[in-house]
């Protein structure tokens, strides 16, 4: 290290705060029977049970013929005391005697939310008190909101005053790197040793290992782990291309889709697009992520002449957020959407999806009239006439609902 180093570590500066706050802490106390408990004697009290705040235990003390002998029972007494052990204790306190006749005149007796001359009350020891001996004079209290049904109701709010040096924070950091189990998991595809299962995929074979998939799909485990089922060594997979079972596999390992494949194919123009399948088999095999995640790819592809065909895909793979989305954005763009290519496929392939359009198209037009906005005219009265949003002609077209 040379001296300019060393140099700069001695004389590097430093800092810290010292923050002084209050730990605050209420309890509410009821006293039932006032009528009782008069008479009992100058100096004599009724005490609540002991709360804690800010590492103290308090207590609050009500004389109902006062505290001190010169007041001739003229005045009800109410104090806080520090009923645990405790030297110097600094706080603030307020004494509340609550109005029950909901007008909310309550007496307040606080040290909070005004300047203190002195600063903070300071209690030297245990049993050491805070209130006021002359609290209230007691012929006005017998007849006033305060007392109903013979009961008194006071609440105490204690703030313990503590201090502490808040020291800055370490400016240095350790860095934790991404999730890196993915990787992990796809090794171990990558590599066919430990693989306990092969899959025939029209003609092409891919090892895996049953605990990785049962794990990730519930179908796999009860095909692997059901009671009473012969050991799967070799399966046969009917119904799949080789490359949807590719991708699948890489996203059970890896919890991740083969981006560059699948960016090339999910437009919805292609009726055998690989992000169509593989939400198929996401759906087939109960993989709820990967369902979601080419939910998520197919959404950005949809457009008016594609939309059919997306809500078809949708319904069909139990693609709920697809759907959903397909249906909103078929209801605000219909017009248009029903002169395609797309709508006349819907309704060949999937006619009892025009009835869940339809009530889309009411929710859409509830949306418009709630806000005040939107089109002067409904979209299905626009159609009704043969005009589009735009004004112009389009030929009529009959719904059909009855195959719903």
């Amino acid at each position: 290290m040379t001296d300019y180093e060393k140099n700069a570590l001695v004389n590097s500066p430093t800092s810290s705060r010292s923050v002084t706050e209050t730990v605050n802490g209420s309890h509410h106390f009821v006293i039932q029977g006032y009528s009782l408990a008069k008479g009992m004697g100058v100096g004599k009290h009724i005490a609540s049970e002991n709360f804690t705040v800010g590492g103290y235990q308090w207590a609050i003390y009500f004389y109902p013929d006062g505290k001190n002998p010169e007041d001739s029972s003229t005045y009800v007494s109410v104090f806080i005391a520090l009923a645990s052990e405790g030297t110097d204790v600094r706080a603030l306190f307020e004494l509340t005697l609550v109005d029950q006749s909901g007008k909310g005149k309550h007496k307040i007796h606080s040290h909070f939310d005004r300047s203190l001359e002195s600063g903070p009350y300071t209690l030297k020891y245990r049993g050491s008190m805070w209130g006021y001996k002359r609290f209230y004079r007691r012929a006005m209290l017998e007849t006033s909101d305060y007392l109903k049904d013979d009961c008194l109701k006071i609440n105490c709010t204690v703030g313990v005053v503590v201090s502490a040096v808040d020291c800055p924070r370490l400016q240095h950091s350790v860095q934790v790197p991404e999730s890196d189990i993915g990787s992990h998991f796809g090794m171990l595809l990558d590599n066919i040793e430990g693989s306990d299962v092969v899959f025939n995929v029209a003609g092409e074979k891919f090892h895996a290992h049953k605990l990785v998939l049962a794990a990730r799909s519930p179908v796999f485990r009860s095909v692997f782990f059901k009671q009473d089922e012969e050991k799967h060594h070799e399966i046969d997979l009917t119904g799949m291309e080789p490359k949807v079972f590719k991708a699948m596999l890489h996203f059970i390992y890896r919890d991740a889709l083969l981006e560059d494949e699948l960016v090339a194919s999910s437009s919805f123009s292609e009726s055998d697009s690989l992000i169509a399948k593989l939400l198929a088999a996401a759906d087939k095999y109960d993989l709820v992520r990967l369902r979601r995640m080419c939910e998520s790819h197919l959404c950005k592809d949809i457009t008016v002449n594609s939309v059919g065909r997306a809500l078809a895909l949708a319904d069909r793979n139990h693609a709920t957020e697809l759907k959903a989305v397909c249906l909103r954005y078929a209801a605000e763009n219909l017009a248009a959407v029903m002169r395609s290519d797309g709508f006349e496929y819907l309704k060949e392939k999937c006619p009892r999806l025009q009835s869940e359009l339809l009530k889309a198209v009411a929710g859409c037009e509830d949306d418009c009239s709630s806000s005040g906005g939107g089109k002067s005219r409904s979209v299905c009265g626009q159609l009704s006439d043969g005009g589009d949003t735009n004004g112009r002609r389009v030929r009529q077209r009959t719904w059909n609902l009855g195959d719903s």
